[in-house]
């Protein structure tokens, strides 16, 4: 059988089709684990289950599982077995070989969901991995949940709010992941306080501004675009905003650093021919490619030069805090850079 995609796996639970064998796993850990949860209450909606579903930890030796797996049902027609965070990678060669043995024999009498709701992997790099997702697909299903994508994450939240008896324009959702970040399990978080805040009704972009929590890394996003556009007023109140938020300076800076690097790698790519997207074939931006999205918008206006320079700045800004006795000093120092910085850019646009 092979990889289906989320859609079809609804599907299967809503009729309730499912098979033998699945195995959950990605980068969207939150639709994991929702998935996860919809199939065990339909596979666990029995007289009896405590005796017709099983959960075991990553932990869990394969012949527990296996025990578990054989077992009939008790006044069912289905039990239901998990199994949560098992690292193929880190397994023996006898406890590997127990495995793929269990999963060419799992009785239709029982469905056995391996799922990784925290366990990140790399099937690229990892023959285990590969040949158990192989094994899986052989006789039943393997679902991988991708990172969604800007315009997916804000359709997921205009349904959400929907949901929750509010509305919610487009705009104003992109506003949402700017401030939140792609992670689902803090956006579902954050809408569902809009949506109580609101109680009803057409969620507004004062109630954003009030509401929503604005991630660190998201707010340092803002923070260089401040810089980058010369609003000295908006980059030390984000200063503030982040300072009184428990960020210690060292943190802030390394953040910002990321931020410049950003944009210097998208500049020199496009300088080169290529497009904004060409450094992630070097760098780590593996589901974050929306930072160099931000950096393309923020250096739209900067020479290579200037940021050549704003990474100087921010190299000996590191040594200067990494001296630092206090975090006064500290602070001291990255208002100095941010003036700084702000010259530089007023400086070196290309304009």
């Amino acid at each position: 059988m092979p990889e289906i995609n989320e859609t079809k796996l609804r599907e299967q639970i809503a009729k309730s089709q499912m098979a033998s064998l699945y195995f959950l796993y990605g980068d969207e850990k939150f639709l994991v684990k929702r998935d996860l949860l919809r199939m065990t209450k339909k596979l666990s909606a029995t007289d009896f289950p405590e005796f017709n579903f099983n959960e075991f930890p990553h932990d869990a030796a394969i012949d527990d599982i296996a025990d578990a797996v054989e077992s009939l049902p008790f006044m069912a027609e289905r039990k239901c077995v998990t199994v949560s965070d098992l690292n193929v990678e880190a397994l023996g060669s006898a406890e590997l070989n127990k495995l793929h043995e269990l999963i060419e024999n799992v009785p239709n009498t029982t469905t056995l969901i391996f799922f990784l709701p925290t366990l990140e992997i790399d099937t690229k790099k990892s023959a285990k991995w590969r040949n158990f997702i192989k094994k899986v697909d052989a006789v039943g299903y393997s679902v991988c949940y991708a990172r969604r994508s800007d315009s997916d994450l804000e359709k997921f939240l205009c349904r959400e709010a929907e949901k929750n008896g509010c509305t919610l324009s487009r705009s104003l959702a992109n506003k949402i992941l700017r401030y939140t970040g792609n992670d689902l399990n803090a956006l579902t978080n954050e809408i569902l306080k809009l949506c109580a805040f609101a109680g009803g009704g057409e969620i507004t972009n004062e109630q954003i501004e009030r509401i929503v929590t604005k991630n660190m890394e998201t707010t340092v996003f803002l923070l260089s675009n401040a810089l980058v556009r010369g609003d000295y007023a908006k980059a030390y109140a984000l200063l503030d905003l982040l300072i009184n938020q428990g960020e210690k300076p060292i943190t802030i800076l390394s953040v910002l650093s990321g931020a410049y690097i950003d944009m210097y790698r998208v500049r020199a790519a496009i300088q080169s021919g290529k497009t904004s997207l060409a450094p992630a074939e070097y760098g780590d931006y593996k589901g974050r490619d929306f930072r160099l999205k931000y950096a393309e918008r923020d250096m739209r206006d900067l020479s290579l030069e200037m940021l050549r320079e704003s990474l100087q700045l921010l190299l000996e800004c590191d040594l200067s805090l990494k001296l630092s006795t206090g975090d006064t000093m500290d602070r001291i120092a990255l208002e100095k850079l941010f003036a700084k910085l702000l010259f530089a850019a007023h400086r070196g646009s290309v304009a």
